[in-house]
C-alpha cells in the first residue's frame, strides 16, 4: 500500500482514490486536467501585489502586510507551504509589528489555484491565529472552493513525490 503521507488526515475511501489513480499511472493526468494553467506571478514584487489585491478585496481592516516573498527555504521540514510573522520591534518609545507572509518558492511553477490557496490561507491568518473553524471558514468567504483546493494541493504534492522530486 502506497503511504500518503500529505494524505493521512482525510477518509480511506478517498485515499484509496489516489491510490488507485497511482496504481493505474493517472494521477498527473487527473491534476493536468484539472489545473493546466501557471500564473504570472514570478517576483516578489508580482507577489506582494497578488496579496494586495487579495487582501482589499476581501479583508480591507486587517494589519498591513510589511513584506511579501516567495521563500526557496521553506518547505515541509518547517511544515509550511506559507508562512506568516508578526516581529515586533521598539522605535523610539514604540513597539512596531511587521507582518510578513512567505510563501514557498515552489509555488513559482504551481498552478494559480494553489498559488491562491495559500496565499488566501496566510492572509486569513492576519485575522485568526489558528486553524479553528472560524479560520476555514474565512477562507472559504475569500475562496469558496478552499478545502477541495487544499485536497488537490495535498494531491500535487504527493504526485511531485512520487516523481522524484522534492515536494517543495
Amino acid at each position: 500500500m502506497t503511504p500518503l503521507k500529505f494524505l493521512q488526515g482525510y477518509p480511506l475511501q478517498l485515499q484509496e482514490q489516489i491510490r488507485q489513480l497511482i496504481a493505474e499511472e493517472r494521477l498527473g493526468d487527473y491534476l493536468a486536467r484539472r489545473y493546466s494553467g501557471k500564473h504570472g506571478v514570478q517576483s516578489d514584487k508580482a507577489l506582494y501585489a497578488y496579496i494586495q489585491a487579495l487582501k482589499q478585496e476581501h479583508l480591507k481592516n486587517a494589519p498591513a502586510i510589511d513584506k511579501v516573498l516567495f521563500d526557496n527555504r521553506l518547505d515541509l521540514t518547517h511544515r509550511a507551504l506559507g508562512l506568516h510573522t508578526a516581529i515586533s520591534r521598539v522605535q523610539g518609545g514604540k513597539l512596531k509589528a511587521k507582518k510578513e507572509i512567505r510563501v514557498a518558492a515552489l509555488f513559482k511553477d504551481a498552478a494559480p489555484e494553489f498559488l491562491q490557496m495559500i496565499v488566501v490561507h496566510e492572509l486569513a491568518h492576519l485575522k485568526e491565529a489558528e486553524h479553528n473553524k472560524a479560520f476555514y471558514k474565512l477562507c472559504e468567504y475569500m475562496l469558496p472552493d478552499y478545502h477541495q483546493l487544499e485536497f488537490d494541493l495535498r494531491v500535487y504534492l504527493t504526485w511531485r513525490e512520487l516523481q522524484g522530486r522534492s515536494p517543495v
